[in-house]
């Protein structure tokens, strides 16, 4: 590392593009340390568990409106994002939150898991072809990116012949993450096309039903127009909402079961003891979680001067919450760096706290417990490829702190023959 030091804490002003991406922790471990409330330029970043915590459970901390890095001439992007809740704050993200939690209940996804499992199985099936035919096959791109597109689309009602055109917009609105250092020098332009295709998608969507075109009354776009009749938020909030899910419940779950397989991998004890007792899947999810967070930082604006660790946090200023370094404070997590599936480890911070939580948390974690156990049913003998068919690396990571993850992951098989 290099550049400014923080006369404060004696540490290098944190910068995400000098953290290595494949293994962050033993940074974040030294700034938990030595600099836990960090000054980098004008914004402070915060690495123990209690500090974030307190922050993303204080009302004096907001999300602000709209992110001011999206460009102005890009406005089918601001007005898409503008609308999405993760950038609200109350009483606009009470109304939103409340049109969707209804069906992201545990109640709810427990009946769809059926149809979840039947998806997760199929693309198994499919991961293990392409093994046995190849050698080896991405896990991403086989599994773990198409499996969380197929169950909201499943849950938005999205037509079976819609969904791979819905899953290219997805990626292509990725383009606009801030974290994205790998962006594509138009990532802003090909976001923005993707919010103008997806904005009219569901425009459409939303005309069809109110005209009695409906071709799933249960669904949840069916389900966001009942509740819309006693509290109208308008189309834009709908449009916006039902984008925002999309988004929210792809990348993220598609590092969780990415990661999470690649946790269990490196570490061949814990794998056998998921793969013996099935039961303890809930809780090796939350430990799967906390040990390597899909998400690894999320921004708060202080509303109000405040003081954190005996450092003065003035109103309007930025704060990034480090979850991933929260997730492994020794405080709360004993051994913090060694996976445990068996630990409790439902106080970690993955989900995020306060009026923020993650309200698809029960639908990720769903996804997360029959997804592992269908790759772990369904491969026997897999493991992490020596090298890709080419001679590249089998494990790349999107540069992309935020969002955190492979790119690709390339399994292989160790039983000969195959199952």
């Amino acid at each position: 590392m290099s550049g400014h030091v923080d006369k404060t804490g004696g540490l290098p002003a944190f910068r995400t593009a000098d953290v290595d991406v494949r293994d962050p922790y033993p940074l974040y471990r030294r700034y938990r340390e030595q600099d836990p409330v960090h000054r980098s330029g004008d914004d402070w970043y915060l690495f123990r568990h209690d500090d974030v915590a307190r922050v993303l459970t204080s009302r004096h901390y907001g999300r602000g409106a709209l992110p001011a890095r999206l460009p102005e001439e890009h406005h089918h992007l601001r007005r898409m994002a503008g609308n999405w809740m993760v950038f609200m704050d109350p009483p606009a993200h009470t109304r939103v939150r409340a049109l969707v939690a209804k069906s992201f209940t545990p109640r709810i996804v427990e009946g769809l898991r059926p149809r979840i499992q039947e998806l997760a199985a199929g693309l198994v099936a499919g991961l293990a072809e392409d093994i046995a035919t190849s050698g080896s096959a991405d896990l991403v791109g086989r599994f773990a990116a198409p499996f969380p597109i197929l169950v909201i689309s499943e849950l938005l009602g999205v037509r079976r012949e819609d969904r791979p055109w819905f899953r290219a917009r997805a990626v292509d609105l990725q383009q606009a993450t801030s974290s994205r250092v790998g962006r594509r020098s138009d990532g802003f332009a090909v976001a923005d096309a993707a919010a103008r295709e997806l904005g009219a998608y569901f425009r459409t969507e939303l005309a069809g039903r109110r005209a009695g075109r409906s071709p799933n009354a249960t669904d949840l776009i069916a389900g966001m127009l009942r509740s819309e009749e006693n509290l109208p938020l308008g189309d834009d909030v709908l449009v916006g909402t039902c984008v925002h899910l999309l988004t929210a419940g792809h990348e993220t779950t598609t590092n969780l079961l990415a990661k999470g397989l690649l946790a269990l991998l490196a570490h061949p004890e814990q794998q056998a003891l998921v793969r013996s007792r099935p039961e303890v899947l809930p809780g090796a999810v939350e430990e799967l979680v906390r040990y390597d967070s899909p998400v690894q930082m999320i921004n708060r604006w202080a509303g109000e001067d405040d003081e954190i660790g005996g450092r003065s946090v003035a109103r309007g200023t930025k704060v990034t919450l480090v979850l991933g370094s929260a997730n492994r404070d020794p405080d709360h997590f004993p051994d913090p760096d060694r996976l445990d599936v068996g630990r409790d480890a439902r106080r970690h911070s993955g989900f995020g706290m306060g009026i923020h939580y993650c309200v698809g948390a029960p639908l990720a974690r769903a996804e997360a417990e029959i997804g592992l156990a269908e790759l772990l049913r369904g491969l026997p003998g897999i493991a992490l490829a020596d090298r890709g068919a080419d001679g590249s690396e089998p494990l790349r990571y999107a540069q992309d702190l935020v969002f955190h993850g492979p790119e690709r992951m390339l399994l292989t098989s160790r039983l000969k023959p195959w199952g």
